[in-house]
C-alpha cells in the first residue's frame, strides 16, 4: 500500500543533472522514453541539482541556477506535458536531503566504493568530496521518496538502480517493510547513443563540452549539428546494414531509426549502394528537423519566466505532498521525532 496514499497507477521517476546542454543521446535514451510513458504511468521528472554539487570546484552558482531553469524548459520543449507529468527541481523539496542522510546511515561503505562512477571519477582527482562517494545514496532517496515502481534509465545506469534496491531492501530488513523496491525501465532500442567522434564511448555531456563534434546538443544551431554529423567516424567500407555495420555506422543508423520510426528493412533499402555521405546527410536532415520545434518551444518558455516558475512551483508542491508522508514514516520507523 502507498504510504502517501496518492497512487492511482504505477509511478516512475527520473531526472537529469543541470550541468550543461542536453544532447541527442539524452533525448533518445531518456526524454523520448519519458514522453512515451507519461500517459500510462504517474510520472515525476526532476532536475537533480543537488547531484550537481558532487564536484563543487566545478560549480558556478549562477550557472547552476540558470541551467536548472533551462533543463526544466527543455523537458517541456521535448514533450513532457506539465498537465500530465510532474516537473520540479530537486532542491525545492528538502525531503531529498533529509532522507539521503537516513539511508546513508544504513548503507555499507563497501557498496559505495564498488560503484563504477565513483571509481572512474575519483581516479582522475587527487582528492574528492564525500558527495561523489554518497551520490548513489541520494539517488536512492530520490527514488524511494516517491515510492517509484520503475526508473527509466539507460543500460549504463542500471548499477545505480541495483544499489537503490539494495539500500531500500536493507532499510526494510532493519526497520520494517516501508520502502518500495524500484525496478529499472530500460528501453529496448536507442538506449545508448555513442559519441560521433568515438563510437566506442557513450555520448556524454562532459566530453561534449570539451571535444567539438563529439555530441549534438539539443540547442545546437543547425550548422553545428550538421557539421558534427558529417564529420562522424565511420569506416573505409560502404556497407549500410545494421547487422554488419561498424560501430560508427551503426550509431548513425540507430539515430535515423529512432528519430524516423522507420523499419530496419526500409532503412537498409533506402541507403543501399549510396555510401556513407548520403547516410550522413539524411541523418543530419532528420536530426535538424527534430531539433527545430524543440528549440522554438524552448525559446518561448525561456521568454515566459512566470509561466515556467508556475510549473516548477506547482511541481514542487505536488512532489512534497508525496515525499513528506514517506519521510515521516521513515523517521518514525527509525525512532526520530517525538
Amino acid at each position: 500500500m502507498s504510504i502517501s496514499g496518492t497512487k492511482t497507477k504505477k509511478r516512475i521517476l527520473s531526472g537529469v543533472q543541470p550541468t550543461g546542454n542536453l544532447h541527442m543521446g539524452t533525448y533518445i535514451g531518456a526524454l523520448m522514453q519519458w514522453r512515451a510513458n507519461q500517459v500510462d504511468y504517474e510520472s515525476l521528472f526532476c532536475v537533480v541539482d543537488l547531484h550537481a554539487l558532487t564536484v563543487p570546484e566545478a560549480v558556478d552558482p549562477e550557472v547552476l541556477r540558470r541551467n536548472s531553469r533551462e533543463i526544466s524548459a527543455l523537458y517541456i520543449a521535448c514533450g513532457i506535458d506539465p498537465e500530465i507529468s510532474n516537473i520540479f527541481v530537486q532542491s525545492d523539496v528538502h525531503e531529498h536531503a533529509e532522507l539521503s542522510w537516513i539511508l546513508g546511515c544504513v548503507t555499507p561503505l563497501g557498496w559505495l566504493y564498488r560503484m563504477t562512477q565513483f571509481k572512474t571519477k575519483s581516479d582522475k582527482r587527487d582528492s574528492v568530496g564525500s558527495g561523489l562517494l554518497t551520490y548513489p545514496v541520494l539517488q536512492a532517496a530520490d527514488i524511494v521518496l516517491y515510492e517509484a515502481d520503475q526508473v527509466p534509465v539507460g543500460q549504463d545506469q542500471k548499477q545505480h538502480i541495483e544499489i537503490a534496491r539494495e539500500i531500500a531492501q536493507r532499510f526494510n530488513h532493519l526497520f520494517g517493510d516501508l520502502l518500495t523496491i524500484p525496478e529499472p525501465m530500460i528501453p529496448k532500442m536507442g538506449a545508448k547513443v555513442m559519441g560521433l567522434d568515438d563510437p566506442s564511448r557513450k555520448m556524454s555531456k562532459s566530453i561534449g563540452m570539451e571535444v567539438k563534434g563529439h555530441s549534438i546538443g539539443l540547442l545546437d544551431p543547425p550548422k553545428v549539428a550538421r557539421k558534427a554529423i558529417m564529420r562522424a567516424v565511420t569506416d573505409s567500407g560502404n556497407d549500410i546494414r545494421f547487422d554488419h555495420a561498424s560501430p560508427g555506422v551503426l550509431n548513425l543508423l540507430t539515430l535515423y531509426e529512432v528519430l524516423t520510426d522507420e523499419s530496419r528493412e526500409s532503412i537498409e533499402a533506402r541507403f543501399s549502394g549510396k555510401g556513407y555521405g548520403h547516410l550522413k546527410k539524411d541523418v543530419a536532415d532528420v536530426v535538424i528537423a527534430t531539433l527545430e520545434p524543440i528549440q522554438a518551444r524552448f525559446t518561448e518558455l525561456m521568454n515566459e519566466p512566470g509561466y515556467l516558475d508556475g510549473i516548477l512551483d506547482k511541481g514542487a508542491e505536488r512532489a512534497r505532498s508525496i515525499a513528506a508522508p514517506v519521510l515521516t514514516a521513515v523517521k518514525q520507523a527509525v525512532g526520530l521525532g517525538r
